[in-house]
């Protein structure tokens, strides 16, 4: 496949991309960079957990976006394998600090804007990652011409994939049933096998059962205590995991639907 060439998706890589492609890709495309991490998910998941499976978001929202005619024209970054990272710390991970994920993310948006991309679409994969990449998108579109939008791929389906029965209450969780199950579905071979049940524990850190509504709470060493999950992953299985992974997929591709739409030149424009 020559480098001109778009993949099986429809989407351009960067990667692949000569500069006069990519300067040529930024007038009306949508650049896009999915944020993964390198950190513990307990002892069943690898350390890419959150990079393997916003790639595998993306991938799926690309191929449903493919199938439309009029579909944006997207030029994908390589993932940041890198992210904002420190709670888990205690067992393994390579992180970032929010100052170092911020300045990294400015500048790869001062990079194409200045060759030449006015809109930008920020996906990510990991809870650490998701306030620092949403200031950065505030920040930057009050200093130059673009417009950027920012999501956690979890976030983008309604939820009706699954009945009232079938999902545990932590979702999407930290290495428990949400992710694993998705591991399975997409990389089963990562997938340390069988899952250990996770022992129950008491109390519940209070980052996930904090004492009032609307309160975030952090407490020092709740992570390592609750052993690096945050629920019981021994019931994840694949079917569930496809089920929840098209749903993300979907609600991603409409996403991106509705962005291209919203941020489109007006008719006629030069």
């Amino acid at each position: 496949m020559s480098g001109t060439e778009a993949d099986r998706s429809g989407t351009r890589r960067l990667a692949r991309l000569t500069s006069d492609e990519v300067r040529a890709a930024a007038d009306g495309g949508i650049a896009v960079l999915p944020l993964g991490s390198q950190e513990q998910h307990a002892g069943h998941l690898p350390m890419g957990t959150d990079a393997l499976l916003v790639e595998a978001a993306v991938d799926r929202a690309e191929a449903l976006l493919a199938k439309d005619a009029d579909a944006p024209e997207l030029v994908r970054l390589p993932t940041l394998p890198f992210g904002h990272s420190p709670h888990h710390l205690f067992a393994a991970a390579v992180s970032l600090s929010a100052q170092t994920l911020s300045a990294v993310l400015h500048d790869v948006l001062d990079s194409l804007a200045v060759t030449g991309y006015r809109r930008v679409l920020l996906v990510n994969g990991h809870g650490g990652n998701d306030e620092i990449m949403r200031l950065a998108v505030k920040r930057y579109a009050l200093r130059a011409d673009v417009t950027l939008a920012a999501c956690s791929y979890w976030t983008l389906a309604e939820g009706t994939e699954l009945s009232d029965a079938e999902r545990p209450e932590a979702t999407p969780g930290h290495a428990g049933w949400f992710e694993t199950s998705l591991m399975l579905a997409a990389h089963p071979d990562l997938v340390r096998t069988p899952v250990a049940p996770r022992p129950p524990v008491d109390p519940p850190p209070l980052f996930d059962a904090p004492p009032h509504p609307g309160l975030t709470v952090e407490r020092y060493g709740e992570w390592a205590r609750v052993g690096g999950a945050t629920d019981d992953a021994a019931t994840a299985e694949a079917a569930t995991g496809e089920r929840l992974l098209e749903a993300r997929a979907r609600g991603l591709a409409a996403a991106v639907r509705a962005f291209a739409t919203a941020t489109a030149p007006p008719r006629g424009a030069a």
